[in-house]
């Protein structure tokens, strides 16, 4: 049974900055492609960055384009979201899960962000 465990999310200022890590228990080399999800209050889940499993391929969300860098440690099984600039509009919870949704495991407690304007 994989298991997730976010962390690093908190209280930020816009425009500041915070990096989630998430800590996978197996390998996440045989998961593949990974990904951060968010889900912000009353709106739905949703992908907002993925990174394949050699860390060459990234992909963003619009949304978050320009200011959010996913990476991963294979050996570490980790996987790593640096968020810049952020804005007030990033306030969510943050997961990690497989970076697609017919992949998806059973999902972490995820990591409350929270974005003050």
């Amino acid at each position: 049974q994989v298991q997730m465990v976010e962390s690093g999310g908190g209280l930020v200022q816009a425009g500041g900055s915070l990096r989630l890590s998430c800590a996978v228990s197996g390998s996440i080399f045989s998961l593949g492609t990974m990904g951060w999800y968010r889900q912000a209050p009353g709106k739905q889940r949703e992908l907002v960055a993925t990174i394949n499993n050699g860390g060459q391929i990234t992909s963003y969300a619009d949304s978050v384009k320009g200011r959010f860098t996913i990476s991963r440690d294979n050996a570490k099984n980790m996987v790593y979201l640096q968020m810049n600039s952020l804005k007030p509009e990033d306030t969510a919870v943050y997961y990690c899960n497989v970076g697609r949704w017919g992949g998806i495991r059973d999902w972490g407690l995820g990591t409350q962000v929270t974005v003050s304007s």
